[in-house]
Order: structure tokens, then sequence, then C-alpha cells
């Protein structure tokens, strides 16, 4: 189970967002809980006792002595207090009374404090609200009393200031979260370039404890390919250099022969020339493609090249250009020699019919060059087993080779992020599709 969204950044925001919002919840909880309903239950029984007073016809004076009072007084002292009764002689008091939003937790507090089935709602007139009791207690009328302390208004604020405090939070920890992540970016980043062949200079230790200790360890991994690179590269230059030197030498010799050796002069000529090739394929494959070497190419004129190329050679070559749309920026010498590999196998392994063909994908965000032949193909099961270093496809497309050829082209493909696809032909033989990534267009300076 994947947790969403995938960065930390974005899992440490939520995560954090998800807090203060079970915060905000507890904290209302809290208030209704302990502060409020308290205060509700205050006041009901204030009410309720003011409505039994007013309910009564005799009222019992503090000094033993006993008052009786008409419904008339009653009403005039309900007035006085903003309290008013009402019956179906006012429909249009009865009709808000309809409208108003019953209260369940009133209900059931004022039918227990007044003895008798009681329901409590509310409704809001202009800015205040208004509270409405209808019970049993006083039959065929509705009690309506304005809150008038209780304004639309008061919760307001509340709600702002909320709201205000969240949202600081929020981007408090936003900020936070970025500062503390930039480290990381710069990480990211780095570590990108030294996958593309590029060698940053070392990251500032900055940040968190364990954020340092993960950078300084990344400059050190640095530093050892670094030094690994420098190393590969001085020992493909000596190897090269010491097994050439030799090999020329014993073709010289050879050359100088008699003619009646003149047979094994061809063979040990034959096989220096192998071992050259040998030689060229190890360095093909052991060259990496710098990034500085990257240039705007065209795919239909490396198609043409490689053709010319070969046509010269005696193999005739069917080209077919597609069109091509966007910027590709790549090595063109690292991309017309994994061109000329597929052309090679095609021609060594086909049955004579090779073609290259070129053009942009669907999306136009890539552009592809081809090689098809009409030889026996590669069984399904080892497309991926001959993209390897030093293997060779079954007996079906020969054994000649070191088994670099495809190991080369895939090598290179991957140092420019594209994609090398083999695939059987429908009418027979083998495709190989080298799909390269657009240049992305750089975002125009506002002036």
């Amino acid at each position: 189970m994947r947790f969403s969204p995938r960065s930390n950044f974005a899992r440490t925001l939520v995560v954090l967002a998800g807090l203060l919002i079970a915060s905000q919840i507890f904290s209302y909880l809290t208030i209704l809980n302990y502060a409020l309903l308290p205060s509700i239950k205050q006041f009901n029984k204030i009410l309720a006792h003011e409505i039994e007073v007013m309910l009564d016809d005799d009222l019992l004076l503090s000094n033993g002595k006993v008052y009786h009072m008409d419904e008339l007084l009653r009403r005039q002292l309900l007035e006085k207090l903003g309290v008013t009764m009402h019956d179906d002689d006012e429909p249009e008091m009865m009709e808000e009374f309809d409208h108003a939003a019953s209260v369940d937790y009133l209900s059931a507090d004022m039918s227990e404090k007044l003895g008798a089935p009681t329901e409590a709602r509310i409704s809001l007139e202009s800015k205040n609200y208004v509270l409405w009791l209808e019970s049993e207690a006083f039959p065929g009328y509705v009690m309506r009393i304005p809150l008038s302390e209780l304004h639309q208004d008061d919760f307001q604020p509340l709600f702002f200031y909320s709201m205000f405090i969240a949202l600081l939070v929020i981007g408090g920890g936003w900020m936070f979260i970025k500062v503390q992540n930039r480290p990381l970016a710069a990480l990211e980043r780095a570590a990108q370039d030294v996958g593309h062949g590029k060698f940053p200079e070392p990251l500032p230790e900055r940040g968190a404890s364990d954020i340092r200790a993960v950078t300084k360890a990344f400059n050190q991994m640095s530093e050892g390919i670094r030094k690994l690179e420098e190393d590969r590269a001085l020992l493909m230059a000596g190897v090269s250099h010491d097994l050439r030197t030799p090999l020329t030498r014993i073709r010289l010799a050879t050359e100088m022969m008699s003619p009646e050796d003149s047979y094994l002069a061809e063979s040990m000529i034959k096989d220096t020339e192998e071992c050259n090739e040998i030689i060229n394929q190890f360095m093909d494959y052991l060259r990496s493609v710098q990034l500085q070497d990257m240039t705007e190419i065209d795919l239909n004129v490396v198609a043409e090249d490689v053709s010319v190329a070969d046509g010269a050679t005696g193999h005739d070559l069917e080209v077919s250009k597609g069109e091509l749309v966007g910027k590709l920026d790549a090595n063109e010498v690292a991309i017309r020699r994994a061109v000329t590999n597929l052309v090679v196998n095609a021609v060594r392994y086909g049955g004579g019919w090779v073609k290259i063909s070129t053009g942009t994908s669907a999306d136009r965000r890539h552009q592809w060059i081809a090689v098809e032949d009409n030889g026996p193909g590669i069984a399904a099961d080892q497309i991926e087993t001959v993209l390897q270093p030093f293997t060779r496809g079954d007996t079906a497309r020969g054994s000649e080779g070191t088994g670099l050829g495809l190991a080369i082209v895939k090598r290179i493909v991957e140092q420019h992020n594209g994609v090398l696809k083999l695939s059987q032909r429908s009418q027979g033989g083998l495709q190989a599709q080298i799909v390269l990534p657009l240049t992305k267009r750089q975002p125009r300076k506002r002036r």
C-alpha cells in the first residue's frame, strides 16, 4: 500500500495540516463540552424558572406572602422581559415558528425543567437569533424569546480568527519544511548529475544532523566515482596503446614474410585485424558520452550518412525518412556509432535486405530511428539477454563477434536518456528502434 502523496515535503505538509485540523476539532469539542454546554444549561435553567413563575397564578414572595397575578399582568411582565406569546390568530408569527430550526438538545432540557413536553426552535431574524418554545405547559401558545445579546456577527470573528491561525500555521509549516528540504533538493539534483556523467562540486553540509551526514556520504561517493572514472579512462588509454603497439609490430613483421608463407601471413593479418576490432569494441563500450559534446542533430542526416557509408561497402540499404518534429540534442558521433552497429548486425544476420527509417512519436516528445532486417530474428525470451555484454543470440543468428554490439548501442542510448526497443517483424526478421527524448524548450524570460 502506497502513501499518497509520495514526496517527503508533501507528506510532511499533509501530516502537519491533518494534525492542525485535528487540534482545531479537539479545541471545538473542548469548548463545546466544557464551556458552551454548561452555559446553555444555566441559561435554560434561568429561562425555565422565569417561565414557571409567569405561568403560576399565585407568586410566593420572599417574605412569605402570596401575590396573585392575572393573565394580563403576566403577559405585561413577559413583554417587559422581551418575551411574547402568540397563537393561531397571528399567522405571520406562526409561519416564522414553522420555519425555525428545531434544536433537540434544548428541547430535551426544557422539557425536563418545565416538566412538560417542550419543543425548542431557533431562527435568525435580521442579525439576531430568536428562541421559540412550544410546550404543553402553555397549550395553544408559542413563546417567542429574542436573544438580543446573541448576534450572527459574534461567530464570524471566531471563524475568521480560527481560519487565520490555521493558515498561519500551515504557511509557517510550509516555509519551515521547505527550508529543511532545501539540502535534500540540492542532493537530488547532484545525484541526477552524477547519474548523467557529470561530477558537481562537493555540496555544502548544512541542515539537520542526519541530512548533513547523508550529504557528507554523498560527497565521498561522488568523489570516489569521479576517481574511478578517471582511472577507467587512464586504463582504457593505456590498454589500447599497449595492445595496439605489439599488434602493429606483428602485422609489419607478417607483411615482410616471404611469398612462400603467404597463407600464414594472411591468417595472421586477419587475426590481428580481429584483435584490433575487439579492442575498438571494448573502447566503444567503455567510452562515456560527455554532455559538452551534445549538439543539435538531424536523424535523417544520420540515416543518410550511415546508408551511404555502408553502400560504399557493397550493401544496399533502403532508407525511409520521416517527419522530425522538435529539437534533438545528442552526441552525433555516438548516435552514428550506435546506428552503424545496428546496421552491421542487420547485414551480418539478416537475409540481405536492410531498412533504416526515422520519425517522431505520436506525442511529439521523442524522435526515433529504426533498423530492420529480414533474417531469422531473435526469440522473444532472448531479447533481454542479447542486450547484455558478451552475450550473443542463438545459433539462428550466428555466433560471430564479441557480443558487445547491442550492448554498446544500449549503453549509448541510455546515456542519452533514451530507450532501445527490439521486436520481431510481422514479415519476419528483427526491428531495432532507438527512441530519444526531445530537448525541452526553455521558458522565455520576461522583460
